[in-house]
């Protein structure tokens, strides 16, 4: 991608793209579909901004993101996929995974947070566990935002000079700098292993996030066969006649204080 998206032009697309997301939502509820989008990627790829604009709009009841912390003592004990499962959609919902399972096959395979014969394990099971969630119905979609070398360092340093946005930037964040090579070993064999006809990956040139946005929305909405269906429609009742309520004094109560005053000259 050599040329960048306008922001006039990525702007009326997106907000084109997030009206057809609220369309497949109401089909998500009235069909009762279940649908599981995976996004992953390298560190600072892009992955955390295209799902707020995908739910930017969308009823967080029914479409809800989960972005798990690392296990707990109890949980490395139990069978990996186990916890995951309990955040599986309902009839109705969609769910965002911010990083996933796949986090065996990413940072704990190059950290070695888990051990050989877990990973290959993984590796065995990934395709036979997709497919029980695909011959139950669910409807899942697997994206992988790619990154450059530069591009990530790049968005490393803007992190580092700014103070909103240094939370980002975690020590493993910097460790996955200088394992790159490492990094593209593991997402080349989770790529091999784990495409499957049920649940394909979708590798997302991210580069440019205006573009990585625009065009993992449009090929969602593409793969999926939703149907659009007329919002419910609402009207606002007459408003109720005074009953003889009087409100407290406001000195009874603890008001916040009119900082915005302030900046009114």
């Amino acid at each position: 991608m050599s040329k960048r998206v306008p922001k006039k032009a990525y702007e009326n697309e997106l907000e084109r793209l997030q009206v057809e997301l609220a369309q497949l939502a109401r089909w998500v509820v009235s069909s009762g579909a279940r649908i599981v989008i995976l996004f992953e990627g390298r560190d600072a790829a892009g992955k955390g901004g295209t799902i707020k604009r995908v739910t930017q709009y969308l009823n967080p009841r029914i479409a809800r993101v989960v972005a798990l912390p690392a296990p707990t003592e109890r949980q490395k004990t139990q069978w990996y996929f186990q916890r995951y499962i309990e955040h599986l959609p309902a009839a109705g919902e969609i769910v965002l995974f911010d990083r996933s399972w796949y986090n065996r096959a990413g940072v704990e395979r190059v950290m070695n947070f888990c051990s050989p014969d877990e990973y290959h394990r993984f590796l065995h099971q990934v395709p036979i566990f997709e497919r029980l969630l695909d011959e139950d119905g669910i409807t899942m979609r697997k994206y992988w935002f790619s990154v450059s070398r530069d591009e990530q360092e790049q968005r490393f340093r803007d992190r580092l000079e700014d103070p909103m946005r240094r939370w980002k930037l975690s020590p493993m964040d910097l460790e996955s700098m200088t394992r790159w090579d490492d990094y593209s070993r593991a997402k080349d064999q989770m790529l091999i292993h784990t495409d499957i006809p049920e649940s394909p990956w979708y590798v997302v040139p991210s580069d440019d996030k205006r573009s990585a946005r625009l065009n993992m929305i449009h090929h969602f909405l593409s793969t999926v066969p939703y149907e659009k269906q007329e919002p419910r429609v609402l009207e606002l009742p007459e408003r109720s006649a005074p009953t003889g309520y009087v409100r407290p004094p406001m000195d009874s109560q603890h008001i916040v204080p009119d900082h915005a005053a302030t900046l009114i000259g």
